[in-house]
C-alpha cells in the first residue's frame, strides 16, 4: 500500500511540474489574469478528456507513445529557444511580444499532453478506478498548479527578458535530455560505466554539469 501511495504522489508532484512551467510563461508575460484563469481551465478540461480516453487506449501503445517522445523533446526545445532568442532581442529593441512568445512554454504541447495522458493511464491501473475520476484528479492538480505558481511569479516583477532566459535555458534542458537520457539507458544496459573496479554512474554526472554549463553560458549572454 506504502508503494501504491509514493507512486501516487510521486506521479502528482510530476504533474505539478508540468503546472509550473505553465505557470512561469503567465507569471513573466504581461497576460491579463482572465488569459490565465482560461488556460488553466483548458488544462482542467484536457485532463478530463484525456482520463476519460485511458480505458479506449491499450496500455502496448505505451512504448509506441514513449518512441516519439524524445523527437517531441527535440522540436520542443528548438521552439524554446529559438522563441527565448526572440523575445530578448526584441525586449532589446523596447519591443515587449511577451504576450505572443509566453504561449511556446504555456500553451498545452505534445511533450506535456503525452505526460498528462501517460499519467492518467498509470495512475487509473496505479488506484484501480476510472480514468475520468483521474482526470479530474490530474486536472484539479494541473489547475491549482498553474494558478499557484502564476501568482508568486507575477510577485516576482520579471521583465520579458527574464521569460527569454528561461525558455532558453528549459530549451537546453529539453535538449539535453534528448540526448543524454537515451545514451544513459543504453550504457546501463550494457554495465560500460566503471572506474577502478566500481560501477560509477557518469552519465548523469555529465547531464547536470552540462546543464550547469549552460546556466552560466545564459547568465553571460544576458550580461552582455
Amino acid at each position: 500500500m506504502n508503494n501504491i501511495y509514493a507512486a501516487v504522489i510521486g506521479i502528482l508532484i510530476g504533474i505539478m511540474i508540468f503546472g509550473l512551467k505553465t505557470g512561469i510563461g503567465c507569471g513573466f508575460a504581461n497576460i491579463r489574469k482572465r488569459d490565465v484563469l482560461i488556460l488553466a481551465m483548458g488544462y482542467f478540461t484536457i485532463s478530463i478528456i484525456l482520463g476519460s480516453l485511458v480505458e479506449l487506449v491499450d496500455q502496448s501503445y505505451l512504448e509506441k507513445i514513449a518512441s516519439l517522445g524524445m523527437t517531441l523533446h527535440v522540436l520542443i526545445a528548438l521552439a524554446l529557444i529559438a522563441a527565448g532568442v526572440y523575445t530578448q532581442k526584441k525586449w532589446s529593441c523596447g519591443q515587449d511580444v511577451s504576450k505572443k512568445t509566453f504561449m511556446v512554454i504555456s500553451i498545452p504541447c505534445p511533450v506535456c499532453l503525452t505526460a498528462l495522458f501517460v499519467s492518467c493511464m498509470i495512475l487509473a491501473s496505479t488506484l484501480e478506478t476510472t480514468g475520468l475520476k483521474v482526470g479530474f484528479l490530474v486536472g484539479i492538480v494541473f489547475f491549482i498548479s498553474v494558478i499557484s505558481s502564476t501568482f508568486v511569479f507575477r510577485k516576482m516583477h520579471r521583465s520579458p527578458e527574464d521569460l527569454g532566459t528561461v525558455m532558453m535555458f528549459l530549451g537546453i534542458f529539453y535538449l539535453l535530455g534528448a540526448m543524454i537520457v537515451p545514451a544513459y539507458i543504453k550504457a546501463k544496459q550494457l554495465n560500460i560505466a566503471s572506474i577502478s573496479g566500481g560501477e560509477i554512474d557518469i552519465i548523469p554526472m555529465f547531464f547536470f554539469f552540462l546543464i550547469i554549463l549552460g546556466g552560466y553560458v545564459l547568465n553571460n549572454v544576458r550580461g552582455q
